[in-house]
């Protein structure tokens, strides 16, 4: 084991250790050169982002997000309106505004580009609902 020297003024030092079980005896096993500590990658293929420009009221969809990523959305150009994501859990025949303590998330009047939601439940969809009183909007769901 490495030692370190200390320093005056002071006496003592800290010390910690990082460590895990051994999974064999579930004793502490400290974590070093020989023994990392055990991690695992995790390699989620990312779905094809949901993309689109459009001057006309139009709903979008489906966005198959990947479970526990975060969904960003962005929303650029020159238009006046409202764009709602929206989920739906049955093939998109119900679509439910989505909603955070119970007020409504996910609703857009401006251009934006930010994290907007994360999904645990296998199968569920999103899709955007556009309405447009002007201009043209270009909008991309992507994880």
């Amino acid at each position: 084991m490495p030692t370190s020297p200390i320093q005056m003024p002071s006496g003592y030092a800290t010390a910690f250790a990082i460590g895990f079980t051994d999974g064999e005896s579930s004793s502490l096993s400290l974590v070093e050169n020989g023994r990392p500590l055990p991690v695992t990658t995790l390699s989620v293929s990312t779905p094809e982002p949901l993309t689109g420009t459009t001057a006309t009221s139009t709903s979008t969809g489906p966005f198959l997000p990947a479970s526990g990523r975060p969904v960003f959305i962005t929303l650029t150009g020159i238009w006046q309106g409202s764009a709602t994501l929206l989920r739906s859990i049955d093939g998109g025949v119900t679509q439910q505004p989505l909603t955070l303590g119970g007020d409504a998330w996910g609703t857009f009047s401006q251009n934006v580009c930010e994290p907007v939601w994360e999904e645990f439940e296998s199968g569920a969809a999103l899709y955007l609902a556009i309405t447009l009183t002007s201009g043209s909007l270009t909008y991309r769901v992507a994880q």
